[in-house]
């Protein structure tokens, strides 16, 4: 008889914790890794999360601890949950307890400041393990519809597709449906940049500039991640699918998304002090959108939508000012 699949889960957080919900679903055996000693006792003996999910009842294979080693003893699959830019840290802690042969995941769509890597590079580079046993899992995957249980699809992705199809048996279950993919460059991207343009969007409704907007910037926000991904070796038609269009469009137009309501609340005249004032869960988008746009100077892409966001929320640009530089340059064709 064979052992159940073993998966560790390092973050409590909104996603971290809907994932655990999902692989315990699918059977795994799953250890929650948090850093509140209230919080991991809430989840052993309440069976909930309550700063995230205080109604939803967790599987009885989930258990938590507040000891990263013996979190990671023994994991197949061992799921990094943690915000973007704490990951580097973080996983340099983490590395020498990780088990033999465990296949890292990243939950993460963001890119570092600074480098301007994407998480799997940061998880190479850190625990020092071959791309082959990296995977990313990405695509609209908004928590409270997860933890819900309500239907969702999604993307697992690695260069090596044995180890994506694994994750995927390990993570499908009767409302949560992956599909496999070994376009991980585009994967991320496709998960960096939809928080960008969420913020985006979400700055245009809070302006109240209504439907076309949203559409357009939609649209050419997508143009934006799929020129990115294309410089940078990516498959154009990842964009298409669940990891880009996707993923984008539950960003950009549910009131669950941080990115969205963070945006909106710019829109409605908040300053950025106010607006982190209010946001009790990390909006990726709001640091990485400087990421996404120096790597975008590096690969001599053109990304105005990114730059406009850039501009408001770390420099200070006003909304109205953005919005007409923004309309007012010089006219082109769609497919450029």
């Amino acid at each position: 008889m064979t052992r159940p699949v073993k998966a560790t889960v390092f973050g409590t957080g909104s996603w971290g914790t809907a994932f655990a919900i999902v692989l315990a679903d699918a059977g795994c055996e799953v250890t929650l890794w948090g850093r509140r000693q209230e919080v991991v006792d809430a989840i052993n003996t309440g069976r909930t999360n309550p700063d995230y999910f205080p109604g939803v009842e967790l599987p009885a294979n989930l258990r938590a601890t507040t000891d990263p080693a013996e979190a990671a003893a023994g994991a197949d699959f061992t799921v990094l949950a943690v915000p973007s830019q704490t990951l580097r840290d973080n996983l340099a802690a983490w590395t020498p307890l990780l088990a033999p042969d465990t296949v890292l995941v990243s939950l993460m769509k963001g890119i570092e400041l600074g480098t301007a890597k994407r998480m799997s590079e940061v998880i190479e580079e850190v625990a020092k393990v071959p791309a082959e046993r990296i995977a990313v899992v990405t695509g609209p995957n908004l928590a409270a519809e997860i933890a819900a249980r309500r239907p969702a699809a999604s993307v697992v992705a690695c260069v090596d597709e044995s180890v994506a199809q694994r994750l995927q048996a390990a993570c499908h279950t009767a409302y949560f449906r992956p599909y496999t993919s070994t376009d991980v460059i585009g994967c991320e991207l496709g998960g960096a940049v939809k928080n960008v343009i969420g913020l985006a969007v979400g700055i245009a409704d809070g302006m109240g500039l209504g439907d076309n907007t949203k559409g357009s910037l939609i649209t050419r926000g997508l143009a934006e991640a799929t020129r990115l991904g294309v410089a940078m070796g990516a498959d154009p038609l990842t964009f298409s699918g669940l990891a880009g269009l996707g993923d984008l469009v539950a960003t950009c137009s549910s009131p669950l998304s941080r990115n969205h309501t963070f945006g909106t609340n710019l829109g409605r005249g908040m300053t950025l002090e106010e607006t982190i004032a209010v946001t009790k869960q990390t909006a990726e988008g709001v640091k990485s959108c400087q990421s996404v746009a120096d790597l975008a100077g590096r690969y001599g892409v053109d990304m105005p939508i990114t730059d406009t966001v850039v501009d408001i929320v770390h420099h200070g640009k006003p909304t109205l000012v953005a919005l007409k530089d923004l309309m007012g340059r010089s006219a082109k064709p769609e497919r450029r």
